[in-house]
């Protein structure tokens, strides 16, 4: 898939939203890609998926690792589509861990994928979890990078299949607040 494919799927599907949005981070941003939009349509996800995968057909994945909630579907797809393994990371008592008897052997070769990035921090949690658990993070599978290329996982390479540069602001100088703008809170925690 194209990036235009990709972006054209997020806007058909109303995954992509503009107003004012207070995002888990605590930012302010004009944009918010709200995930489920289009993992509830489960053809789409698995096209979306599918392009992750073929991406790294090559790079002898044993095991697809993703983070609780969007994450366990990810790994689930791009799994499926690599043929291998697919598992999940979730937090216990605010820490990433892996649960439900969820391990790796030594050096066993590992694709963490994310749905959406702005700072990578989650992504960086699970890349250490792997790395505890023995595992090698070979490569980061990511749909949407919202940090206009700036997201860095260290030595571990990531792709997306569609680049965002996306502006957020603290609360204090944004001015989405500042034109009195409705603020919705998105996510999780959110609507």
């Amino acid at each position: 898939m194209t990036e235009k494919e990709v972006y054209d799927l997020l806007i058909k599907t109303g995954a992509i939203m503009e107003g004012h949005f207070k995002l888990t981070s605590g930012r302010h941003s004009q944009y918010y890609v709200e995930k489920f939009n289009v993992l509830q349509q489960p053809k789409y996800t698995e096209k979306l998926c599918q392009a992750i995968a073929e991406h790294f057909k090559d790079e002898k994945i044993e095991t697809v690792v993703g983070p609780m909630t969007g994450g366990i579907i990810l790994a689930h797809e791009v799994g499926k589509a690599l043929n291998t393994r697919a598992i999940f990371t979730e937090r216990v008592d605010g820490k990433m861990t892996f649960r439900r008897g969820f391990t790796l052997h030594e050096g066993e070769r590992v694709l963490i994928v994310e749905d959406i990035v702005t700072t990578g921090g989650s992504v960086k949690e699970v890349i250490d979890v792997v790395k505890n658990f023995g595992g090698v993070p070979v490569a980061v599978g990511l749909l949407v990078d919202r940090s206009g290329g700036k997201v860095n996982f260290g030595d571990v390479p990531n792709f997306a299949l569609l680049h965002m540069d996306v502006e957020t602001f603290e609360p204090e100088n944004c001015p989405l607040c500042k034109k009195n703008i409705p603020l919705t809170k998105r996510g999780s925690t959110g609507k």
